[in-house]
């Protein structure tokens, strides 16, 4: 039975192994039953779901993962914690807990061996330095993925939602809706964690889309597109392209690239949608094809 989401039996656990928490792996553990039922609820896990769990602490998610799915695999990069994971763990005979750092996990391989290659579910609690390479990671290495529930910071977790115009929009905006429906499932504020953090969090699903919502000739020309244009933020699209350096093009040639795409030349990145930065970077593919 699940019982780490009780905040007392989580004291008890780091007090018997006289755990400190380590800034550097940005440690916040989840003490409040309600938004742990929130989340499996929010991933819509079932008996028949292989779940990736990435950052499990001391197990407290994962016991409610376990419980629910059909088999759990815990990515724990503190070594300190794996002796406290076969203790919290011990009843569950359905997850399997990796000592490693997520970044280097082979999680296409892992998805073949424990769900034939199917697309499988991540949830995770992530520390919010390393949020984006993760979320990142996961959908450009185009591993078989369902759905990713994170709780992650909740200014990052509004700007995966933002669209065009908004302070908040920007290149992790456009990329994670580009692979996926982004959507927040409930507001998270600090004294739900040991230790609270200074900012509030939220836990947010992303959908993985069976096709990307646009066709683009390149897609590592399309993320160059996004990248140069947010790199300086307050410059115009025009000079943010021509900065970047990437696309073989002088800055003329871009201008008119972007007066192919029907707005004005001064115009900044952040006004464009996902659908015109991919129009621009299917333009500017065909520029460069027939230089």
């Amino acid at each position: 039975m699940a019982t780490l989401g009780n905040p007392k039996n989580t004291i008890a656990v780091l007090q018997k192994y006289q755990f400190n928490f380590q800034k550097k792996f940005g440690q916040n553990f989840l003490i409040d039953t309600g938004i742990l039922e929130e989340i499996i609820e929010a991933a819509q896990i079932t008996k028949d779901d292989f779940v990736l769990e990435i950052g499990p602490g001391i197990g407290t998610m994962t016991q409610y993962l376990c419980e629910a799915a059909r088999a759990v695999v815990a990515v724990e990069i503190d070594t300190n914690l794996i002796p406290i994971l076969k203790d919290t763990l011990a009843e569950y005979n359905n997850v399997d807990v990796l000592n490693e750092d997520i970044l280097k996990v082979n999680i296409a391989k892992l998805a073949e061996e424990k769900n034939n290659g199917k697309p499988i579910k991540v949830v995770a609690n992530l520390p919010y330095y390393i949020t984006t390479p993760i979320i990142m990671g996961l959908f450009e290495s185009h591993v078989p993925i369902d759905s990713i529930t994170i709780m992650v910071q909740k200014e990052v977790a509004d700007r995966m939602q933002e669209g065009p115009g908004s302070k908040e929009y920007g290149a992790l905006s456009l990329a994670v809706q580009y692979y996926a429906k982004p959507e927040i499932v409930v507001n998270v504020p600090p004294n739900c964690f040991m230790p609270q953090p200074k900012v509030g969090s939220a836990v947010i699903r992303l959908t993985r889309h069976s096709e990307p919502p646009v066709t683009v000739k390149s897609e590592k020309l399309l993320f160059q597109v996004i990248r140069a244009s947010f790199n300086q933020r307050r410059k115009t699209l025009a000079n943010g392209l021509a900065n970047y350096g990437a696309f073989s093009l002088p800055k003329e040639e871009l201008q008119a690239c972007i007066e192919e795409l029907g707005v004005p030349v001064n115009i900044r990145g952040e006004a464009l949608s996902l659908e015109q930065f991919a129009q621009l970077s299917n333009i500017i593919y065909d520029h460069r094809s027939a230089v």
